[in-house]
């Protein structure tokens, strides 16, 4: 069996072609679906399987971890993903394809609602922030990569889903060699054995905390889902697009680390606050420039830097705010809050640009992000030093 230190690389890699697979997903089957001649309100709600799967199986996963605890619950969750990815070249149809994005979103949870709640459990409060930016740095970097695979569809429709099929299983595999470890006792039912009363109390006690990673799923899933689409109404070519949609993610790449940082010591709160205005800025501005590719680039890069780490700040965020009985709870939300974004993102975007054609899809998002902000800004929070800074 493998040494902790070991482990954590491992459940990181997990993560990692967990990211890749998403990554992948979204805008290929964007772009296949759009050259089918499917509509980008159709396009945008085919997007939303993979997170419906999140949704609905979120409610059940804490009895599982209870029960058998964490090796068995990301052994299938890893394998319902790869499973499911290798199975999307027997049949092309618009509605099996659904079935399957459905059953990756389920899997995927189940795999991140192990891993995550493993991470959060052992890490050291004092370097919390650094410890989970690790987990979003690298799924970034799977997510960074994935888009890359729309250029081989040149090659053949269905060799993207084989090799990360392929990856996904081989990562899998490393598993195995993982010992099993149970949730810590602190883990209870102390808010009532109801998951809804415990899902009750963790919003109750910590709502900021849930907008940051439902604001990221929003951006990824437009980014990743729709703005192909988009990017092809106003005339950019599919090739230099798969170049442009990763910069968001390649981006965060270099500042998950260092904002996990600053959390840890001026505050969530004022991080999430000073990320989010930097969002503001750099969609805003995108809007502007969205004829350019080389002012795409730009704006994304700059988006990327500052809300590409939200959801790592987010469960950090999380955990600081909830007793360690809700921490379950509370990483099955920041989930759930993902799926939330990540639903809303690609339909309520994609039925802005079939209605009103003559507005940039960025708007959409800067909305959203001065919501997300002022609702941080004004909202009191108990005084601890990781918490208000």
């Amino acid at each position: 069996m493998v040494s902790k230190g070991t482990r954590f690389w491992i459940l990181i890699g997990l993560v990692t072609i967990s990211g890749f697979s998403q990554g992948m997903l979204l805008p290929l089957l964007a772009v296949i679906l759009e050259q089918n001649g499917v509509s980008s309100s159709i396009n945008g709600l085919h997007a939303t399987a993979l997170y419906i799967g999140i949704l609905i199986s979120s409610p059940f996963m804490e009895k599982p971890l209870q029960k058998f605890g964490y090796k068995p619950v990301i052994i299938a969750g890893g394998a319902l993903v790869f499973i499911s990815l290798a199975f999307f070249p027997i049949w092309q149809s618009l509605w099996f394809w659904f079935m399957l994005r459905m059953m990756i979103g389920i899997g995927d949870q189940i795999l991140h609602f192990g891993t995550q709640t493993w991470i959060t459990a052992t890490a050291e409060e004092k370097t919390r922030g650094k410890s989970i930016a690790y987990y979003g740095l690298f799924f970034s970097v799977g997510f960074t990569l994935g888009p890359l695979m729309t250029n081989l569809l040149s090659i053949s429709i269905y060799l993207p889903f084989v090799l990360s099929a392929f990856l996904s299983m081989t990562v899998w595999g490393l598993m195995w060699w993982v010992r099993n470890e149970m949730p810590p006792k602190e883990y209870t039912t102390a808010h009532g054995t109801s998951s809804i009363k415990r899902f009750g109390s963790a919003v109750k006690i910590g709502w900021v905390a849930f907008l940051p990673p439902m604001t990221y799923g929003f951006l990824e899933a437009t980014l990743h889902g729709i703005f192909p689409v988009y990017g092809m109404r106003i005339g950019h070519e599919v090739n230099l697009l798969s170049f442009v949609i990763p910069t968001f993610a390649a981006a965060s790449l270099l500042s998950q680390i260092p904002l996990g940082i600053l959390s840890d010591h001026f505050g969530r709160k004022k991080i999430v606050s000073a990320v989010v205005a930097g969002g503001i800025a750099a969609f805003t501005g995108a809007a502007f420039v969205e004829s350019s590719i080389i002012g795409l680039f730009v704006t994304f890069t700059v988006g990327g830097l500052c809300v590409g780490s939200l959801y790592s700040l987010g469960i950090s965020f999380m955990t600081d705010l909830l007793p360690k009985d809700l921490l379950p709870a509370g990483n099955i939300l920041c989930g759930m809050s993902f799926s939330i974004g990540s639903i809303g993102g690609p339909f309520l975007t994609g039925i802005v640009i079939d209605l009103f054609p003559g507005v940039s899809l960025f708007y959409t998002i800067v909305l959203l992000l001065v919501t997300v902000l002022v609702a941080t800004i004004f909202k009191s929070l108990p005084q601890s030093s990781h918490v208000e800074g």
